[in-house]
Formats: C-alpha cells, sequence, structure tokens
C-alpha cells in the first residue's frame, strides 16, 4: 500500500508560511517598517492605495548595498541573527528572515536602496521566490524605499476574507501608532491614496508623544516615570540593568470606558502579556469609577534572555520568564506614578469650569506673565490646612499654589486603605441583632468573617464586628449593609465610607492638619475607592493671571 504521507512542495511550504506572517495591509506596514527601525530610520514616510493592493514604505535608515539588496529577499535569509544562540538574545525587531521572502509569495516586490556612503542607488526587483530579476543603478537619497504591489494578487481568496479599506486604513493606523509609542524620536508620515492621513511629530519622551495619539488627554493629565531595574536574580544577566517606563493617566482626571488603552510594551514592541496587563488592572483598583479604566503604557526594555518571541509569527505574543518579579515591579512602578509628592506638586488647573474662568479673565487683559522660576526638586513639599469652607471643604495650601480637599473621600481614602492593610474582627458585648436576614445575607456577612448565628425566629445574633464599626450608634444599620453582597474589598470600602468624617462636620486646624498629613501618605491620594477626585488644583501662576499681579503698576491705575 502507498504511503499517504508526503513531504510538501516547496512552494505550498513558503505560501503557509507567508500566510502566517502576512495577512493584512496592517501586517505588510508592520514588517517594513519594523525594517526601517532596526536600519536606524528617524523618518519614516508610509503610503498605501487600499484599493490598488499597494504599500509603499521610505525611510532614511542605512540602506543596503547591492550584495545585501539581492540577497534580502530569499528564503530565511537576515543580518540580525547568526545561529541559535541569538535566538535568545534578541535586540532588533525583526530576526526571522520571513518578511520580505513572504511578501515576494504574495505579492510584487520592489526596493529601491543605497547606503549612506555609497555612491550609487540601487533597484531591484524581486520575482517568485525571492530571486533578483531586474537589477539597475538609480538616483535615490541615502535610505530605503519598499513597494508592495498587487498583495494576494495570486490568491485572490484572500482578499475577499479581510475588512473593508477603510476597516484596513485603521488597522494600519493603530499599527503605526503602537510601534510610535515604542519609538518616540522617530517622525511618521502616512498618506492614503495620494493625500496625507495622518502625521505623528517626534517627542521627548512616550508621555508627551501620547496626546498626539489621545487628543482628548493632555499632557498635565499623565504622569510619567522612568525607573532602572535589576535584572530578576535568576537571570543570566542579573547584575545587569533593565529600565521601566511607565506613562499612566492620573484617575481624577481620564480613564476609559474600556481596557483598550492597558498596553504593554517589551524592547521596543507592544504584545499581548495578560500576566502584566492584570498587574495594572489590579493596581487601579479603587482608584477609579465603577466599571472604567486606566490609561497606562508600559514598556519594559530588560535583558533579551527574559523572552522568548518565538510563540507567535506576528510577534506580538511572548513567554515572559520571572513574571511574578516583573509583576512587582510594574505595580511599585505605579504606585510611585500615583502618589502625590514633590515631582507632582506643581499641576495645570484640571477643572474645566475653573480653566474656562481663568481662559475668559486672561481674554480681558493684554498683559504678559513671566512666573519666576523655581526648583520643584528643591521645595519641601507641606500641605498646610489654611480653613474650612461649608464645613466639607479644607482650604489648603501648597509651594505651588492652592487646594481644596472634599473631607469626607479624603478621610475615606486614608481609611480603606488602613482598613485593606489591617482588617481587624473584634467580639462585640452584647451582641447585635438583626431581623429577617436571608440566607443569602447569613453567608454574606460569614464570608467577610463576622461570627453569626441564630437567636430565635427570624432574628441573628451578630458576635463580632469590624473594628473600625466598634464606637458607632450605627453599628446594626452598618452590617445590615454589608450584608447585601460584595467580596471583602467592597466590604472595606462600605465601612470605610461610613466611619469617614461626614460633610457638614465642624473641624478646627489641627484637626484637618492631622488629615492632611495623613492622605497624603496614602498609596493612591487622588481618588476615593469609589473613583471620585479628592482635591482641586489651583497654581499660584494661574491665581496671579487671574488677579493680574503681574500688570505694570501704572498702566493698572489706567495711567
Amino acid at each position: 500500500m502507498a504511503s499517504i504521507i508526503q513531504a510538501l512542495p516547496t512552494e505550498v511550504v513558503y505560501l503557509i508560511t507567508a500566510g502566517e506572517v502576512i495577512d493584512s495591509l496592517a501586517a505588510v506596514v508592520r514588517e517594513l517598517v519594523e525594517n526601517s527601525l532596526d536600519a536606524g530610520a528617524t523618518r519614516i514616510v508610509v503610503s498605501l492605495w487600499p484599493q490598488q493592493w499597494r504599500v509603499r514604505v521610505a525611510d532614511n535608515g542605512c540602506g543596503m548595498n547591492l550584495d545585501d539588496l539581492q540577497q534580502a529577499a530569499t528564503a530565511h535569509s537576515t543580518s540580525k541573527i547568526r545561529n541559535c544562540a541569538d535566538l535568545w538574545k534578541i535586540h532588533s525587531l525583526g530576526f526571522r528572515g520571513e518578511a520580505l521572502h513572504s511578501l515576494t509569495t504574495l505579492a510584487d516586490l520592489e526596493i529601491f536602496s543605497r547606503p549612506p556612503n555609497g555612491k550609487l542607488g540601487w533597484r531591484v526587483v524581486y520575482g517568485d521566490g525571492g530571486e533578483a530579476v531586474e537589477v539597475e543603478v538609480t538616483a535615490i537619497a541615502p535610505g530605503t524605499v519598499v513597494t508592495v504591489s498587487n498583495l494576494f494578487g495570486n490568491c485572490l481568496s484572500r482578499r475577499q476574507g479581510l475588512p473593508t479599506a477603510a476597516q484596513q486604513m485603521k488597522a494600519v493606523q493603530a499599527t503605526i501608532q503602537h510601534i510610535a509609542l515604542c519609538h518616540p524620536h522617530v517622525t511618521w508620515q502616512v498618506w492614503q491614496n495620494d493625500r496625507e492621513y495622518f502625521t505623528i511629530c517626534p517627542a521627548a519622551t512616550m508621555g508627551q508623544l501620547v496626546p498626539q495619539i489621545l487628543p482628548q488627554v493632555r499632557s498635565s493629565d499623565l504622569q510619567e516615570v522612568k525607573l532602572e531595574l535589576l535584572n530578576p536574580p535568576n537571570s543570566a544577566l542579573s547584575t545587569q540593568h533593565s529600565a521601566l517606563t511607565l506613562v499612566v493617566g492620573l484617575p481624577d482626571r481620564c480613564h476609559r470606558h474600556r481596557p483598550d488603552w492597558v498596553k504593554v510594551a517589551m524592547n521596543g514592541r507592544i504584545v499581548k502579556c495578560p500576566e502584566l496587563e492584570q498587574a495594572i488592572l489590579s493596581a487601579f483598583h479603587r482608584t477609579l469609577p465603577r466599571d472604567r479604566y486606566p490609561v497606562c503604557f508600559l514598556h519594559l526594555a530588560i535583558s533579551p534572555d527574559q523572552i522568548n518571541w518565538n510563540r507567535n509569527p506576528a510577534k506580538t505574543e511572548i513567554y515572559l520568564n520571572e513574571v511574578n518579579y516583573w509583576q512587582e515591579q510594574v505595580t511599585q512602578a505605579i504606585d510611585q506614578a500615583l502618589r502625590i509628592n514633590s515631582a507632582t506638586i506643581k499641576e495645570a488647573v484640571h477643572t474645566t469650569r475653573v480653566g474656562k474662568l481663568l481662559k475668559a479673565a486672561e481674554a480681558k487683559g493684554g498683559y504678559n506673565f513671566n512666573p519666576k522660576n523655581s526648583d520643584e526638586d528643591e521645595t519641601q513639599h507641606s500641605l498646610k490646612a489654611i480653613a474650612q469652607v461649608s464645613n466639607t471643604y479644607i482650604v489648603v495650601e501648597h509651594p505651588g499654589g492652592m487646594w481644596l480637599v472634599e473631607q469626607h473621600i479624603a478621610h475615606e481614602r486614608v481609611l480603606y486603605e488602613q482598613l485593606c492593610d489591617d482588617w481587624q474582627i473584634i467580639p462585640v458585648e452584647p451582641a447585635i441583632i438583626l431581623y429577617q436576614l436571608t440566607e443569602n445575607q447569613v453567608s454574606q456577612l460569614q464570608r467577610i468573617g463576622l461570627d453569626i448565628e441564630p437567636f430565635g425566629e427570624q432574628l441573628w445574633a451578630v458576635r463580632t464586628l469590624p473594628a473600625m464599626l466598634q464606637q458607632r450608634e450605627d453599628c446594626a444599620e452598618a452590617i445590615l449593609e454589608l450584608s447585601w453582597g460584595g467580596d471583602l474589598q467592597t466590604a472595606q470600602v462600605a465601612v470605610a465610607c461610613r466611619s469617614a468624617i461626614r460633610n457638614g462636620t465642624p473641624m478646627n486646624l489641627p484637626e484637618m492638619q492631622t488629615l492632611l498629613d495623613q492622605w497624603q501618605r496614602t498609596r493612591n491620594p487622588r481618588t476615593c475607592p469609589h473613583g471620585r477626585p479628592i482635591y482641586l488644583s489651583l497654581e499660584e501662576s494661574a491665581l496671579a493671571r487671574f488677579f493680574r499681579r503681574n500688570w505694570v503698576i501704572g498702566k493698572s491705575h489706567g495711567i
């Protein structure tokens, strides 16, 4: 009987491989711009003609000489690795040598290139299989221009299963924005059908680039943290350092309906890493309103021996070593970013109504404001209670201006974090008697650690309670509230809310100062556990503009 298992023809193998790497216009753009970045490009122009299935990527990178050009599109040819060991020390975005060869299998490929020190540029057209079929001298500035035409022309069924041209352009835009976040120094121009589609200007940091991609977010809404970390102890390069860059939207300023802006990047490429994404979401727990998600971009530049890129052909999924270690580092970085300290105390006005008031005031006066220079790092951070407004808001002076702090939710944040750190259940005598509890309510109170038992027909005796409720006269109401459901953290929020200083409660200056001192030491001082902002900031510079303190005296008297 003849064998039914046979080796596939080479052309079928290449077609299968090509289909894994190139599956859309966005995939073509991704592979080509990654090559441009590996070539050191600082300016990349992407042109697309979706209806014609054509893509062109031009860059000012290091270019290629003729020998490299003739070899560039042959199967599994690359300048980035040489042997098996190199797979565990990958520093480049591309390394498999599949992309250009895959494009010759699925489309027509043409490359113009010239190295910076080369006197001549070259044009090469590649045939099926990656062989150079046309070679000629051409005039070109140093860099490379790659044109892919008639994509999927030899496999038209692939086109029919793809989204519309408009949807593919959106995917291209998302691809370039993701790459740009990791490489903020690069200038990007994108054209569609010979018309400019969008541009991304270079920025000094990743955080400064975010508002170009999320226009509704301002720079003052973001906090950027850069840390140098040691590699995990088990790493082969444990004595070397890694770098963590974190850009977070301050929870009292911006958040999202979906977790679509929880982004993780590794060594210059955005990846899917559920473990780190979950660490980010957990770090923002009880700082955002219900059903809202943070704006957070995390970039880890770590030792290559910590990452295995060979999980997905598109290199979007990875195997990460020592996941627990990196989760701890990310959590600590987010905690640092959300704290209020000397590096974050000077903030722009972030309340819309106050901002509009100041703008209106500024528009009426033709004066120039030149704020005096101050070194914030040398300013000793301190909050000083000045007064209480409506027995609700604490007026606070600090070196950069003034704040209004809402006393109830500031105290709620303090108590909530105390409960998270030390959830104490203590005995109570006499027992608290509750009436007509359902079976679910009894189970809920037992789940959060309370001792409850039957005490007669439709009566229940609660013999322990959270320590923070011990001195309250409304203990029964508080425990009844806890019985209505939720996990332990929900119970801790409820206890903190009920125990916090009520709005309308008069406070003297020492009491207000004590609350401020406790509040500024919390881990997440910007919002209460329900996600509401705790304070309103008015900068000294904004107050100076509003009150026209920098007018010339003669002019202010009408002289």
